[in-house]
């Protein structure tokens, strides 16, 4: 197998890298420039993550309360429970969030494989 093989057609991973990643890593890099200098502390950026944390929550309470895709074959009470676990671990392990999240997939795909 060669790399032509591999890759498939060169040019939509091009167009992929162009219309997907440049955009976002300029503001990224812009992000970095300006904020370089903002106080952690600041009244401003307190407000920013307060707001960010809020939309993230409702994102959250969205999809778990009106779920999209295959995640509506999911049965209510095991999509709370999966959210009720991983807050439980999240709280138990310090705010690891990455424990958090890996704790309620673990709950939410055990259910539902014990489902069937």
């Amino acid at each position: 197998m060669n790399a032509a093989q591999l890759i498939g057609d060169w040019h939509a991973l091009v167009v992929l890298f162009v219309a997907g990643v440049v955009p976002n890593q300029i503001w990224r890099m812009l992000g970095l420039w300006f904020g370089g200098g903002i106080d952690e502390g600041s009244e401003l950026l307190v407000w920013v993550r307060a707001v960010a944390t809020a939309i993230l929550a409702g994102v959250i309470a969205q999809i778990v309360v009106q779920p999209p895709g295959a995640l509506a074959s999911v049965p209510d009470g095991l999509r709370y429970g999966a959210v009720a676990a991983g807050l439980v671990v999240f709280l138990l392990t310090r705010r690891s969030i990455f424990a958090g999240v890996v704790a309620g997939e673990v709950f939410m795909l055990a259910g539902k494989w014990w489902l069937g």
